[in-house]
């Protein structure tokens, strides 16, 4: 929970914006499904927007993510946008126990060895990574407030409606 404090001390205080513009590669993160195991590398969504959240099961704003993610994910998948949560918890079951009250329609996946965070620059939870169709991380979000939402589903829609053709 400290991370997570203290990360929204930083960003109030202007530190760490909330969100912000980037442009970079996004890691390639091996990872796996939490429900079947599988392995599963973010390449495998090349071409697609990509909604990567990385959360926890003690992090109370995710809790108020979860409806936003799977909104997204059921209004605009068909469009190529897919949203995976990476959970980051020590204990699989402080995960699961988070997701039977708060159920995922989009992909849940872990990372054993907390490389991916690391990849990524995860500074406190959630943070959420926009990634174009190209591979390139478009915006950083940090936290998750309701009334951003709409910020977030505006950028999103905008990515979606690029060119949909992959180099």
């Amino acid at each position: 929970m400290i991370p997570a404090l203290c990360a929204g001390i930083l960003s109030l205080s202007g530190i760490l914006p909330a969100h912000a513009e980037e442009e970079r590669a996004a890691p390639t993160c091996n990872v796996r499904k939490m429900d079947t195991d599988e392995s599963l590398n973010l390449q495998r969504y090349h071409g697609k927007v990509v909604y990567v959240d990385f959360w926890a099961s003690w992090c109370g704003p995710c809790v108020k993510s979860f409806p936003f993610m799977n909104q997204l994910y059921r209004e605009l998948n068909d469009q190529g946008l897919e949203v995976l949560g990476i959970n980051l918890d020590e204990n699989i079951d402080d995960a699961s126990a988070f997701l039977a009250k708060h159920p995922a329609e989009f992909t849940i996946a872990v990372d054993p060895d907390k490389t991916c965070p690391k990849d990524f620059g995860v500074h406190g939870m959630p943070t959420s990574y926009l990634v174009d169709r190209h591979g390139m991380i478009r915006l950083v979000h940090l936290g998750f407030r309701p009334g951003e939402a709409s910020l977030l589903r505006t950028r999103i829609e905008q990515l979606l409606n690029e060119q949909s053709t992959v180099p």
